[in-house]
């Protein structure tokens, strides 16, 4: 099956099923999920490959996909800064001796532009897929191969010599198609796709929320400055209506309480007033930073 059907076809097929699975990026997929599901004329093909990194499918000239997994023995991944001078992320080539083909398959991935898929791992055997990516310059003295994850990004040289406020520009997209997403999908996984505040479990409906904002000095993207909330909440928690206490009490600001405007307001805001958290992360580890809670707190105090 692999050689009756065009290269072509199966990457267009691939990316649409990954899309659907994934509601366009916001939803993490599993390694089974990735292995099992995508069908080609009902036979299984496999969007990765059993301990690689490169996903080459038999008889291919290009590369499908590339993953980048959580290292052995960690619970979920702490982000790694890959990105250059110039703003654009670096994927690293194969150094054994049986990467060569895989390699290969990079090198032409590159020469023809082909759009690829990028699989991150954000705990041990589940992913946040990125995608489209591609492939736009290679440095061997290195090892590397350039990536470029907007349309924006295929339009830069890498390495050259770029005005500051063009390199800022592409951080600034490498953040929100990497950095913030994995951020999200790693928050989402710890407080199991529902409002901290309400419980809701509906995943279009809900945020990644920072309890100290990243524009900030601790506001790092981990999952221990983050909340999963609702829209509802995210809003309020962002304008210091909501506001969380350090033993995870919620708070509503007294104009709030005191105010009468029908359902919502009662049911979406008053009633959290001294309750706690519906949802926290089973894991310890993946709990809020209570020094950040305090910091946030006070914040919502001097509101």
């Amino acid at each position: 099956m692999n050689g009756a059907v065009p290269e072509q076809y199966v990457r267009a097929a691939a990316l649409d099923w990954l899309g659907k699975v994934t509601l366009d990026g916001t939803v993490p997929v599993s390694r089974a999920q990735l292995r099992d599901d995508f069908q080609i004329d009902g036979e299984r093909f496999p969007l990765v490959d059993a301990g690689r990194g490169i996903r080459k499918p038999k008889g291919w000239s290009a590369a499908l996909s590339i993953l980048t997994a959580v290292p052995e023995g960690a619970a979920w991944r702490p982000y790694d800064d890959s990105e250059g001078p110039d703003g654009l992320h670096r994927y690293k080539l194969r150094r054994d001796d049986g990467g060569a083909s895989e390699n290969e398959g990079l090198r032409t991935a590159m020469l023809t532009q082909a759009p690829m898929m990028w699989f991150y791992g954000i705990r041990p055997g589940l992913f946040h897929a990125i995608f489209p990516v591609y492939l736009i310059a290679e440095e061997p003295e290195h090892d590397q191969f350039v990536m470029a994850l907007t349309e924006e990004q295929r339009q830069v040289r890498p390495g050259s010599r770029m005005e500051e406020a063009l390199r800022r520009y592409l951080l600034t997209m490498t953040r929100r198609r990497l950095h913030q997403p994995v951020f999200a999908s790693q928050v989402m996984v710890a407080y199991e796709t529902r409002c901290a505040v309400c419980s809701l479990n509906h995943r279009e409906l809900l945020d990644a929320a920072h309890i100290i904002p990243d524009s900030q000095p601790r506001g790092e993207a981990v999952v221990v400055n983050g909340l999963a909330l609702c829209k509802l909440h995210h809003a309020a928690f962002d304008k210091n209506i909501l506001g969380i206490r350090p033993d995870y009490t919620v708070e509503i600001h007294q104009r709030l309480l005191d105010e009468i405007d029908g359902p919502m307001l009662q049911h979406g805001l008053q009633e959290h007033h001294g309750k706690q958290l519906m949802q926290i992360p089973a894991r310890t580890a993946d709990r809020p930073d209570v020094d950040r809670l305090m910091e946030r707190y006070r914040q919502f105090q001097g509101a």
